[in-house]
């Protein structure tokens, strides 16, 4: 957990709370509970965990004259200004409240907080992920959202459900296409909370191929669930590129949004249009010179010219990509094309020396990939986010992670069609 700044001579306040991806959720409803205080549910199983850590840590027990005493000057002690010392706390007078579903490192999160918003739950189950959203937001998400017994921590009267949920495949192969056929499907665990809970609106965001996904199906049962079954307004889905919202990435996603007709009315929601914000890869380049680290080597880059020269022989585009500092970055994705595919000319490095192992020399061209924090601005991520992770985690979370800009600009008109703004 993150050192909270204050000193107390009880060792009962020096002792690690919790490891990322408990299975028993304790962590998760734990720093649940420092947000959400008047959650009953959350306080029993914080209560419960954190007694466990201590009597584990501190060999006490009920026997214990100050037992009782030593729990609850615990719970305090944390509770006490929980956003002291992380860079996104939330609004101290909330306008509305969300949920946080397949969290990634908290996009979507940062998006709806700069707008009034309080997140009232979470849930991610990559224990790295949880790492760095505990870093920023002083809190574990829950893990994995296709149990139940995570799905009983979410709370009633929550405003607005986000989910940037995989894209796991369907299947189909009913006539019906509509909530029975998602089961087996992590959309399926979407629909089922939105039918439980009934929040006012829901957001979603996933890959742009998923409108095309065999053959328009996968789509056609999304939207029949939501509308026909669920019930929602949902307007026609939408491709928003990032790139149309601020930052210099071409990164194309799309957006569903709905509205429950019952508790709303907002069907002219409009979704937003671009700000036409021309920005390009120096807005976001590296201030000063970068570790020698993310320079290639003379072999690696040989290998990649060779491998773009044979498939342009055979008509191909595969291969790496120089975006110059005028340019706008390909999207950012995980894997090594990812960041092949978004190398840069940086001219700056002045120690060639290798700080790790490469077969090779440093190449002289300046050619480097960009750094997780470049990365990180790409995705509109503000400096003041923790990258806490290595730099291999960092390049995953944030090609797994949503456009910030783009998700706010969106938010902006949702939260404007229910009046909370």
């Amino acid at each position: 957990m993150r050192n909270i700044k204050r000193q107390s001579n009880d060792p009962i306040f020096k002792i690690q709370l919790h490891n990322y991806g408990e299975e028993d959720f304790g962590a998760a409803a734990y720093t649940h509970y420092l947000h959400n205080k008047t959650n009953l549910s959350l306080e029993q199983e914080a209560k419960s965990y954190v007694t466990k850590i201590l009597e584990a840590h501190l060999s006490i027990n009920k026997a214990d004259s100050t037992y009782y005493k030593r729990i609850d000057d615990a719970m305090q002690y944390y509770l006490f200004d929980i956003n002291a010392d992380i860079p996104f706390p939330e609004p101290k007078k909330p306008k509305f409240t969300f949920i946080d579903l397949f969290a990634g490192i908290g996009g979507f999160r940062i998006a709806m907080q700069s707008l009034g918003g309080k997140c009232v739950f979470s849930s991610e189950w990559d224990k790295k992920a949880q790492e760095t959203y505990d870093a920023n937001f002083g809190e574990i998400p829950f893990g994995d959202i296709t149990k139940e017994r995570v799905k009983e921590f979410i709370p009633d009267n929550f405003d607005i459900l986000c989910a940037g949920f995989p894209c796991q495949a369907f299947s189909i192969a009913g006539k019906r296409r509509g909530f029975e056929e998602t089961r087996g499907t992590l959309f399926f665990d979407v629909a089922e909370i939105l039918k439980r809970k009934r929040p006012k609106a829901f957001f979603l965001e996933n890959v742009k191929g998923l409108l095309n996904h065999d053959k328009g199906r996968t789509i056609e049962v999304i939207l029949n669930t939501l509308r026909d079954d669920l019930g929602y307004y949902v307007p026609n889905p939408k491709i928003i590129n990032a790139k149309d919202f601020g930052v210099p990435q071409h990164r194309e996603r799309v957006f569903i949004v709905g509205f429950d007709p019952e508790q709303t009315d907002v069907s002219d929601f409009e979704y937003p249009e671009p700000l036409n914000k021309k920005v390009c890869f120096k807005d976001i380049k590296e201030e000063k010179e970068v570790s020698v680290k993310y320079y290639l080597s003379t072999q690696y880059l040989n290998t990649l010219i060779t491998h773009k020269e044979r498939h342009a022989a055979k008509g191909n585009g595969f291969g790496y990509a120089i975006i110059s500092d005028d340019d706008i970055a390909n999207a950012v994705v995980c894997g090594g094309m990812g960041r092949e595919r978004n190398l840069v000319i940086d001219n700056r490095l002045t120690n060639f020396t290798p700080v790790t192992n490469i077969k090779g020399e440093v190449n002289r061209n300046g050619i480097r990939r960009m750094t997780p924090r470049e990365w990180a601005r790409l995705q509109g991520f503000p400096d003041e986010f923790k990258i806490v992770v290595a730099d291999a985690s960092a390049y995953k979370q944030f090609g797994n992670s949503v456009a910030v800009p783009a998700i706010r600009e969106t938010a902006k008109q949702i939260i404007k069609a229910l009046k909370f703004m």
